[in-house]
């Protein structure tokens, strides 16, 4: 029996990276999975490389009404709701200075307004599953340690982290059975990570300073990421809320 046998995980930024890592993960568990993504044609080849039941939906996480109709399309296709991982981010560089209006608004819409969405718009259906439920937040190492040049990325992850950890306070003290926990990545092998080695005009060395800022001296992979998620996804961690779990090599320890 798998470890999330007769759970429905709704996964955000799931159409590639950590998302799909984890999607991937929960299908081999038991879970069915509702992957979400805002882009539809990487949506549509995620889905066929999964094997298990899975559905793929449209997600636009900055709007509110598009996170009604993506848990109303999971509620529909199978049932219930009891796992929700708020994967879906954006990072863009930028140091305090030089960091525009747009860049600080996109951060806060997708990277904090969207968890915050999910989370109220997943709450009702977790409540009427009738099952022990979760959420899993996907913060950042600069979240616990922040960096110079990502100013929007940082506060948007670190108010991420302090909203998911209010929920975690307000679903234990209320007798809600869901849990809210947060994992760390650190720099992670994903389709954003590669976005920033291309800007690099030496990818071996832009390689070299990434896998430095972790003590264990590599780049992570998303697998290693989404086996931290499947404990707190699942009944493993039942007595974990408001945890922050770093997958980092040790950077948030680093000198």
């Amino acid at each position: 029996m798998g470890l999330l046998e007769g759970d429905v995980a709704l996964v955000t930024g799931a159409a590639g990276g950590i998302g799909l890592a984890t999607a991937r993960r929960f299908l081999a568990e038991g879970a069915q999975v509702a992957i979400a993504d805002i882009d539809s044609a990487r949506l549509a080849g995620a889905v066929e490389t999964l094997r298990g039941d899975v559905l793929g939906v449209l997600l636009d996480v900055t709007s509110r009404a598009s996170w009604k109709a993506a848990v109303d399309a999971t509620v529909a296709r199978f049932g219930k709701l009891t796992i929700l991982v708020n994967g879906a981010g954006i990072s863009e560089p930028a140091d305090i200075e030089t960091l525009g209006d747009d860049a600080w608004q996109r951060h806060l819409a997708v990277n904090l307004h969207g968890v915050f969405y999910g989370m109220q718009e997943a709450a009702p259906a977790m409540k009427a599953s009738g099952r022990a439920c979760a959420i899993v937040n996907i913060a950042s190492m600069l979240s616990l340690r922040p960096g110079a040049i990502f100013a929007a990325y940082c506060a948007s992850k670190s108010g991420m982290v302090a909203l998911s950890q209010s929920a975690a306070l307000h679903f234990a003290r209320a007798g809600i059975p869901i849990r809210v926990n947060t994992v760390h990545p650190g720099a992670i092998r994903t389709p954003m990570y590669e976005r920033y080695i291309a800007m690099a005009d030496d990818r071996e060395a832009a390689e070299a300073s990434f896998a430095a800022t972790h003590p264990m001296g590599r780049i992570g992979e998303a697998d290693e990421v989404a086996e931290a998620i499947l404990f707190l996804a699942s009944r493993q961690a039942s007595f974990t809320t408001g945890a922050q779990i770093p997958v980092d090599g040790g950077g948030h320890l680093r000198d």
